[in-house]
């Protein structure tokens, strides 16, 4: 655990040491409903400390509904329980050029603060003997959003997955989101936003990373 001083002397800086979530081999132990309650009575101690009065109608159901939304909404990427199925399909038609799926909703929270990243998602494969259902990279970027993240992992959990499922290292995943602990505290820039790309295979060469490019740059981004 690190002291104050360290945390402080770090400050917003993005450490890690692998693509994987950081997590404890104890981590689904518990059940849901003991996680919410657990959550339940230390977020109503946070809400004391901050002076707040827990009798009120208005805050008395908060501690609840943070906690259930913690554990069965925001985070619930984290369970490999509920990694979505992503089923291929043999590429019997020998469809060989670019496949993109754009504008894809990323709703994350950041690991360093716990306050939200919005943004789009734009993925891309070029097929060899597989193909995947569109809504499966939906899914995907979805699965991988929803837990405590870091957006440059993000973008590499996505890419290795789909490289993984559909056996092609021919995937490039490209993020554009919008930080709340950027914009809301710290700095307080409201207007910037951060992208971050990852890819392989094909997109290793400049004209086919162009390609890519040059068509998520037709799709108007709205922050």
């Amino acid at each position: 655990m690190n002291t104050i001083e360290e945390i402080e002397s770090l400050g917003d800086n993005h450490i890690s040491t692998s693509i994987d979530t950081p997590m404890r081999t104890d981590a689904f132990d518990k059940p849901n409903d003991a996680k919410i309650a657990s959550i339940q009575h230390h977020f109503s101690k946070i809400m004391e400390e901050l002076g707040l009065d827990l009798s009120d109608d208005s805050l008395s159901g908060t501690p609840y509904r943070v906690a259930k939304m913690y554990v069965k909404e925001l985070f619930g990427g984290l369970n490999p329980a509920d990694r979505p199925r992503l089923s291929v399909f043999e590429n019997k038609y020998g469809y060989g050029k670019m496949l993109i799926e754009q504008n894809i909703t990323v709703d994350s929270v950041c690991e360093h603060h716990f306050l939200p990243i919005s943004g789009f998602a734009h993925v891309a494969y070029i097929p060899e003997k597989h193909v995947i259902g569109l809504s499966k990279i939906n899914r995907l970027v979805d699965y991988f959003s929803k837990r405590p993240q870091v957006q440059e992992r993000l973008c590499l959990q996505i890419l290795t997955e789909l490289q993984n499922v559909l056996k092609t290292e021919s995937v490039m995943v490209m993020i554009s989101a919008k930080h709340l602990c950027v914009s809301s505290r710290g700095i307080k820039d409201k207007s910037s936003f951060t992208t971050t790309f990852e890819y392989g295979g094909a997109f290793e060469q400049p004209e086919v990373r162009n390609e890519f490019l040059n068509q998520i740059g037709q799709v108007k981004q709205v922050f």
